[in-house]
């Protein structure tokens, strides 16, 4: 395990204290149950966690963290935060049965009013007042008919404890939520949550029944937390894999944004996105393997209005309420209507894990993340198969081949812009870049492969086209190093010059290589014929297998359509299927 637990991550964000009414003198009972045990009020008012040695941890491995609240002798409350666990039979914690009807019911008192905590909601109707921070809320519709059901909602209250709302569909309208805010209700119903999808620990849901009345909490006498997270381990992940259970969060760092590395320069297809209704980054954790993440819909959108304002790449992600399912024979998680999206700066479990990150570089590093899903091998003559096949997707796949000759008659590099490597054209005074999506005003030129090559092995021939960084390992040079020598020895040519194939170019003709290359859909539309080169390897190297999952492809069939439809379940593009949310 990395040396900063996990724990660390999972916490709660209290925001800055309220200004209180100078009328408002009266300090809160200090009735008010802390969840842990261990936590215990200093002499000088101040709250503190007692660093027992005897303290015995639970045995889930499930973080949280809630935040406790203690009053001072001058009238002030400060925040105080204790890790816990989730209670187990041995754990020292303190808890409530939320779905007893008959329990006692603990009031919080502010200001001389009794409140209801949320663990003391049960099953019924309820005419207590109680008070809570509107965490996020969204629409649940039926999967299959879009139909509005309702509006859910993500509650805390002052303990920190989290429980569900719901507004039913036919009242969708008539309470003005906000979240954020801070409210205070009255009349409601404790109905019972659902097993599936569940997004809080909390076994009852507050429903806004028909007598229900909502309004703003303006100067709330005591903190509310701002949020609280709840994360899993791999282990878990894969230990609770399509079970359509609770949803917890996940947090990690980045590998690849829609098969892109991750780079200071990467540009967003929203359009493509937004066409698609989701995209794929692979993940890591401190403690597990990489993962994919689908990110739909809201939260696709959502990810892409994060990723650009950031000045640059960001690093870290937070998605909550994930659902983890098996997607292409492979573990993966997928977002939900109830999730939303956090990076590097937004909240406190994305700063402690890019601080961490920034300390234990090699982590990062530590899983190529180009070959996470390792490509299926497949001869020319497989690779062609597949094409034509009517059900086929965009995929990846791994061709060893001899190259033939490296094409003349066509430029073999262009001019890319320098911020988003987009192609860049010349203007009335300077480059334009090609991409409307990219922000940059002046364009840098840098030249980048785009060479074309034809290859062979025993079974069929092939024209392969070589991109960006995969032309450095074909050749061992980069395009604007070999561009810029030519330039230095021939100091009388022209900008508008067409620079010949260099020499570290056709010194490859004849040299059998390992070429990971990408179907795409112009491939299989018929529009392209030629195959793009993602990455090259020499000939003794293999693909690592950094990621391997319970369940994946571990062999080909006799055919060549056996072995290139079971090459698709390999892909990380369509093959994810929308998940139903509630």
């Amino acid at each position: 395990m990395p040396p900063l637990a996990l724990s660390k991550f999972s916490q709660i964000l209290i925001p800055m204290k309220p200004t209180r009414n100078s009328s408002s003198s009266t300090e809160r009972p200090s009735s008010k149950k802390t969840v842990v045990s261990a936590a215990s009020a200093e002499p000088n008012g101040k709250s503190a966690i007692r660093n027992s040695p005897s303290f015995t941890e639970p045995a889930s491995s499930e973080k949280i963290v809630v935040s406790s609240v203690s009053a001072k002798r001058n009238g002030k409350s400060i925040a105080s935060s204790a890790t816990v666990m989730k209670p187990s039979a041995h754990a020292s914690v303190a808890t409530a049965n939320p779905m007893n009807p008959v329990a006692s019911s603990g009031l919080s008192s502010a200001h001389g009013e009794q409140v209801m905590l949320f663990r003391d909601v049960s099953l019924g109707p309820h005419e207590a007042e109680m008070r809570f921070r509107l965490i996020h809320l969204w629409e649940a519709r039926n999967p299959n008919t879009k139909v509005l059901i309702g509006q859910k909602m993500l509650l805390i209250d002052e303990e920190g404890t989290v429980i569900q709302g719901f507004v039913p569909a036919g009242r969708v309208g008539t309470f003005e939520l906000s979240a954020g805010s801070i409210y205070k209700l009255t009349n409601f119903f404790g109905s019972r949550s659902k097993y599936q999808y569940r997004v809080a620990d909390h076994s009852a849901t507050v429903s806004f029944s028909w007598n229900s009345s909502l309004s703003v909490l303006e100067n709330p006498p005591v903190f509310f937390p701002v949020d609280r997270f709840r994360f899993h381990s791999y282990d878990e992940f894969r230990a609770n894999c399509d079970s359509k259970g609770d949803l917890y969060d996940f947090v990690g760092h980045m590998k690849l944004v829609s098969g892109q590395t991750i780079t200071d320069h990467i540009v967003l297809d929203e359009a493509d996105i937004s066409e698609k209704r989701h995209l794929c980054v692979h993940v890591q954790s401190l403690d597990g393997p990489v993962l994919k993440l689908y990110l739909w819909d809201q939260a696709a959108s959502e990810f892409c209005q994060k990723f650009k304002s950031y000045g640059g790449t960001p690093s870290v992600l937070l998605v909550t309420t994930v659902n983890p399912k098996h997607l292409g024979g492979t573990l993966a998680i997928t977002s939900m209507s109830s999730s939303r999206v956090f990076m590097d700066s937004d909240v406190q479990p994305t700063k402690d894990y890019l601080e961490w990150l920034s300390s234990n570089a090699e982590i990062a590093n530590r899983i190529a993340a180009e070959v996470v899903t390792k490509p299926e091998a497949v001869t020319l003559e497989e690779l062609f198969a597949y094409i034509k096949q009517e059900t086929s997707k965009v995929a990846w796949f791994e061709c060893t081949a001899t190259i033939d000759d490296v094409v003349r008659g066509s430029p073999w590099y262009y001019i890319s812009c320098g911020g988003c490597n987009s192609k860049a054209f010349k203007g009335p005074t300077s480059l334009i870049c090609n991409n409307k999506k990219c922000v940059k005003n002046e364009v840098t030129g840098v030249p980048q492969y785009l060479t074309k090559i034809s290859v062979y092995d025993k079974s069929e021939q092939a024209a392969f086209v070589i991109l960006g960084d995969a032309g450095k390992e074909l050749s061992g040079k980069h395009a604007a190093e070999l561009v810029a020598t030519y330039y230095e020895s021939n100091e009388g040519v022209g900008a508008d010059h067409c620079v010949p194939i260099p020499q570290a170019l056709l010194d490859t003709i004849g040299q059998t290589r390992k070429f990971i290359v990408k179907v795409s859909d112009h491939n299989l539309s018929g529009k392209i014929q030629t195959i793009t080169v993602t990455k090259i390897l020499p000939l003794a190297t293999t693909v690592p297998a950094t990621s391997e999952e319970p369940g994946a492809s571990s062999g080909l069939g006799n055919s060549a359509g056996d072995r290139a439809r079971k090459a698709a379940e390999m892909l990380e593009s369509s093959e994810a299927k929308r998940c139903k949310s509630g």
